[in-house]
Order: C-alpha cells, then structure tokens, then sequence
C-alpha cells in the first residue's frame, strides 16, 4: 500500500462577491434605497423650513420624526432573529415606502402639513428599525466571514456613492416641486421589498429554537451579550455622542444656508463633496483596513473630522464649508468598514439581529437629538459658536476614542477570528 505525499490541497476560495447573487440582490435594493432616502432626507429640513417658518420648529419636526425608530430599536431586534428576516423587511420597506408615496401624492397637489410629513417620518423611522437589525443579520448570512472587510467597505462605498448623487439632485428635485425629493424616499424602499423578495435562500437559520424563547428573555440576552464585549460597551456610549454632535453640525450648516437664502441646488454640493470623499474613502478602506491597525484608524479618522470641524467654525463660509468637509470625511470609509466587519465576525450568527439593534441605538437616539441639538445651538447662538461647541465635543471623544483600550487593541482582519466571543 502506498501513500501519496505532496503539498496540501488549497482551501477552496469563495467566489467573488460580484458573483454572489444573493449577495447583489441585496446591495441593489439597498443602494437604491440609500439614493432615495439620502433625496428625501436632504429635503426634510428645507420642506419643513418652508411649512412653518421657523429653524427651531423645522428641528423639532425633524426630531419628533425620527423618535419612532428610537423606541422600535430594541424589540425590532428580538423580531428580526425570531422571524423570516426576508419577509420582514419586505413587508416594513413596504409600509415605509407607502408611507413616502403619501406625502409625495400630498405634497405634489399642495395638501402637505407639518403634521402629516411628521407623521410619514415616525412611520419610516419605525420600519427602518426593523429593516436595519433584518439586513445586518442578512448580509452576514449572505457572505462569508473572509469577505466581510470587502462587503462592508462596499457597502461604504454604496451609501457614498448616494450621497453624492442624492444632495445635488434634491437640490435640483425640491426647486422644481418640493415634494418631489418624496417620490423618490418611497421608490427607494420599494426597491428593498422587491430585491430582497427576490433572495432564494433563507437569510437566516431555523428560528424553531429562537422562538421557544420568550421575547423578553431574548432581548435581556441580546443586552447581556453586548454589555459582555467590553468593545461593544465603549461605542455604545461614545459613537452616541459622535453621531448627535455630527449630524447636529451637518443639519445646523444646512439650516444656517438655507435660512441665509442660499438655493437649495447649491446647499446639495455640500452633500456632494462628502459623497466625493465617502467615495474616494471607500475605495481605499479595503487597503487601510487590511494594512491598518482598526485601533489606529478609528482614532485617526474622527481627529481628521474634528479638525474639519474646528476649520468651519472659524471660518463660516461656503468655500470653507466645502474644502473642510471634503477632507475632513476620507477615512470615515475606512473607520466604518473596519469596526463593522470586525462586530460581525466576532458576534454568533443567531444574535446577529439584536446585536444590530441594540449598536443601532448610537444611530436612532441622534436622529431625534441632534436636529434639536443642532437647530437650538443654530437659534440661540449663530453658526458660528454652534459648530465651535460641536467641534469642542467631537474632541472630547477623540480622547476618550484614543484613551479607549478595547478600541486600541483591534489588529488586522486575520487576527479577528481569535477574537470571538461566545455569548452569556
């Protein structure tokens, strides 16, 4: 008897991800929901501006819009690991985009009301909640865990491209008709109903096991999972204050232009440029991510928005506004890709989905604070001492980011296997 002796078989690669079907079908309904929404939410400020006159009450609509999603977060996770993840976000993109055609149809024929666009945007916030842990869960489902540093730069690079598409033709959208950066908030969730209707597999296990657990019980597990990853415990406490002090600077920019007279197509440059950057940073995240400690970038990149920050306070023009924002968002690309695939490689497939919601709470708790935040600083105070406040904090958390040892200690990709966690 003989025995064969020779170099050891290569482990199979998986296949491209341009050749993973289900994995196209996804980013497509969510590219195109990114574009619609990213057209829709670059009007709500200037429409509700325009339906009651005043800064601070277009901020509290925004605000009060946006509370939904707040308090469907942490259930919308339980939901979203208990249930067939493809018909849930088929049926709540689907009420969101009803919801978006409601106030387009409203709108185009002169019968919108502040109460009504508040009402459509309570109820999108609502759906987003449970389209947002559906997807998280999804997309680990549809691509393997060596891929997951790629898909998620890419999926960088796909709410970059949007933003730089979806401000400038706002702009050109809401001067023709303000409603009509509508049509497109409900033609985007549409295209998430149909495309993830369209996935063949499951995007999710058997949930026969999920679902003997009660749903409270489910939830504390969730909470208890997150709260164990010391990692996971710094973000949920830092990237809350990061996400209300930047999106209360961006919408306190949009706002101040906006109530100078500035046209709306002019104001949707700004959304351009950072599209620009967010594009170009998504294009190097593979590369910076793979090269660069995620330790290292994280810090890096939100001290590079700082400094921008710092930048536009002192000099509050448009031209300073552009420059700042073009280079001050580069590495955000790379930052987001590299703190993203690591929590989706270290976290068990079945606590995917509240894993997503309870870290979406550092996103759906700025929504409704940071217009209130930005349009009261805007209001009380003028633009400028607005954004030196707001930079003020965002420096404050680049220390804390630096001086953060569970951030510090992240390597490269092929070191986060041993980094797993097994849940409590």
């Amino acid at each position: 008897m003989t025995t064969r002796t020779g170099p050891t078989p290569a482990v199979d690669q998986p296949p491209s991800l341009l050749r993973n079907r289900s994995y196209l079908l996804v980013m497509s309904g969510l590219t195109t929901e990114a574009l619609g929404a990213g057209i829709a939410a670059f009007a709500i400020p200037l429409l509700a501006l325009a339906l009651t006159g005043s800064v601070w009450q277009a901020g509290v609509i925004t605000a009060v819009g946006h509370a939904g999603g707040l308090l469907a977060a942490l259930p919308a996770g339980v939901v979203a690991d208990r249930t067939d993840r493809r018909r849930l976000i088929v049926v709540t993109a689907g009420v969101a985009a009803l919801a978006w055609a409601s106030a387009a149809v409203a709108g185009l024929s002169g019968e919108l009301t502040a109460v009504h666009l508040t009402a459509v945007l309570l109820t999108s916030s609502v759906a987003g909640a449970f389209v947002e842990p559906s997807v998280a869960g999804a997309f680990r489902s549809v691509v393997p865990q060596q891929q997951l540093p790629t898909a998620y730069a890419a999926a960088q690079g796909r709410d970059a491209a949007a933003g730089l598409v979806a401000g400038p033709l706002g702009g050109v959208l809401y001067g023709i008709a303000h409603a009509a950066p509508l049509v497109a908030g409900a033609v985007g969730h549409l295209a998430t109903a149909v495309c993830t209707w369209l996935v063949r597999e499951p995007l999710n296990a058997d949930t026969t096991e999920a679902r003997q657990v009660h749903p409270v019980a489910a939830l504390r597990e969730g909470l208890r999972y997150v709260w164990s990853v010391p990692l996971f415990r710094v973000c949920l406490g830092l990237f809350v204050v990061i996400n209300i002090t930047l999106t209360g600077m961006l919408l306190a920019i949009t706002l101040s232009l906006a109530d100078a007279g500035t046209p709306a197509a002019r104001i949707g440059v700004l959304s351009a440029v950072i599209g620009v950057s967010m594009v170009l940073g998504a294009v190097l995240a593979p590369k910076l991510v793979a090269g660069v400690r995620v330790g290292l970038l994280v810090p890096v990149a939100l001290a590079l928005v700082t400094l921008a920050a710092v930048v536009m306070a002192v000099g509050q023009t448009f031209a300073v506004y552009l420059v700042a924002l073009g280079l001050g968002t580069v590495l955000v690309p790379a930052a987001n890709s590299g703190l993203a695939g690591y929590a989706a490689a270290i976290t068990p497939p079945q606590l995917q989905g509240r894993f997503a919601s309870v870290m979406d709470l550092t996103v759906v708790v700025a929504l409704p604070v940071a217009p209130l935040v930005g349009s009261g600083l805007l209001a009380t105070w003028g633009i400028g001492p607005a954004l030196g406040v707001l930079a003020g904090l965002l420096g404050a958390t680049v220390v804390a980011v630096w001086c953060a040892r569970p951030v510090r200690r992240i390597g490269l990709p092929p070191t986060w296997p041993d980094d797993v966690i097994d849940p409590p």
